[in-house]
């Protein structure tokens, strides 16, 4: 079932989390729960997760920014796009995919943007499926 995160999912997304590029979970503080409350709260910040026999197998971040451009259209960016290593290509990620497509498209988003630090063309093909491509923006990162 895919659906947006709840206050009791948590954990469950920070240990799902283990399969996307993180080493540990990060330990229980203040600055971890004004984090997560700050997520639930905030109307354009969707985590979307996929729940398959009550455990989180997959997920996707969706934020909706508000534009001046594009006739004062906002624009969707999808980021943390990850399944649990033993659920990968059944489909779960780009259900979560389709979700936030869903969202972009209710909330009026003339585009959608995503990143991968992938370089594995496994990687690359599932995106382009999903309808994204790496031929009208070039991306540039900058690390803080």
């Amino acid at each position: 079932m895919v659906r947006e995160a709840r206050r009791g999912d948590l954990d469950a997304v920070l240990e799902l989390y283990l399969s996307l590029h993180e080493t540990s979970v990060p330990e229980h503080s203040a600055h971890l729960a004004a984090a997560w409350e700050q997520i639930l709260s905030d109307e354009n910040h969707h985590l979307i997760v996929n729940e398959v026999g009550g455990k989180l197998v997959s997920s996707c971040v969706c934020v909706v920014i508000p534009n001046l451009t594009r006739n004062v259209r906002p624009y969707a960016f999808v980021e943390n796009v990850v399944t649990h290593s033993d659920h990968r290509g059944k489909g779960y990620a780009t259900q979560c995919l389709d979700y936030a497509r869903a969202v972009a498209e209710r909330q009026n988003c003339y585009k959608m943007m995503l990143l991968t630090g992938s370089k594995e063309q496994k990687t690359l093909d599932f995106y382009a499926h999903a309808g994204y491509n790496c031929a009208d923006k070039t991306a540039f990162i900058q690390w803080l």
